[in-house]
């Protein structure tokens, strides 16, 4: 996915040990990553969800990829290469996070699989958490809501590849979560998130 291009460079360790980190903040790191079409519902769930885990006493933070864009990834565009890039950078990001015993929430569309398995293995690796959760909406209520107007931008031909339109979006097959954003008002899917933290010891009491 990308170049190794550093030189003279030595992993150094940590004198904390990441359980250590994980016992005072009462949970244990680990990466939320919500995919699906724009639109869908990501952000907006994920936000919900950190709210909650603050006010709960958690400890937890959103990277979002409209966000991302503005600082980090500001010199990337959307073709594959870039959008690999994108996902490769964030990926890292979130497994750091993570370590530091933090739950990060990640919202971007992310529609490859590829793209996706790519992080899910760099904290398998790692030994932490890594919970794909599909925002599932179907393509023409996420058009139909369109906030943002890129939908509509995508249809006049002013969006190319644009991911729900003319771009392809490949579905989780085996997610951990799935949440139906036109069912289900936002508490209702973070409370299902809450739960599945909860039940797999994610969240201490």
């Amino acid at each position: 996915m990308t170049i190794f291009k550093a030189t003279n460079i030595v992993w150094h360790d940590n004198h904390l040990n990441r359980r250590d980190r994980e016992r005072v903040l009462r949970q244990q790191g680990c990466t939320i990553w919500f995919t699906g079409l724009p639109a869908s519902g990501k952000s907006t769930t994920s936000f919900t969800l950190e709210h909650d885990l603050i006010n709960r006493g958690y400890t937890a933070y959103v990277l979002d990829g409209d966000n991302i864009r503005h600082g980090l990834n500001k010199n990337l565009g959307f073709s594959l290469e870039d959008r690999e890039e994108n996902i490769r950078r964030i990926g890292e990001v979130a497994r750091l996070f993570a370590d530091a015993g933090i739950i990060v929430l990640t919202s971007f569309i992310s529609p490859y699989r590829k793209q996706r398995d790519f992080v899910r293995k760099l904290h398998v690796a790692a030994g932490l958490g890594f919970i794909e959760v599909f925002v599932d909406a179907p393509a023409e209520i996420c058009e139909y809501r369109d906030p943002k107007g890129l939908y509509k931008k995508a249809r006049r031909g002013e969006l190319k590849e644009f991911t729900g339109v003319d771009g392809p979006y490949e579905s989780p097959i085996q997610p951990e979560l799935v949440v139906k954003t036109v069912k289900n008002l936002p508490k209702e899917c973070v409370n299902q998130i809450l739960a599945y933290l909860l039940e797999n010891g994610y969240l201490k009491s």
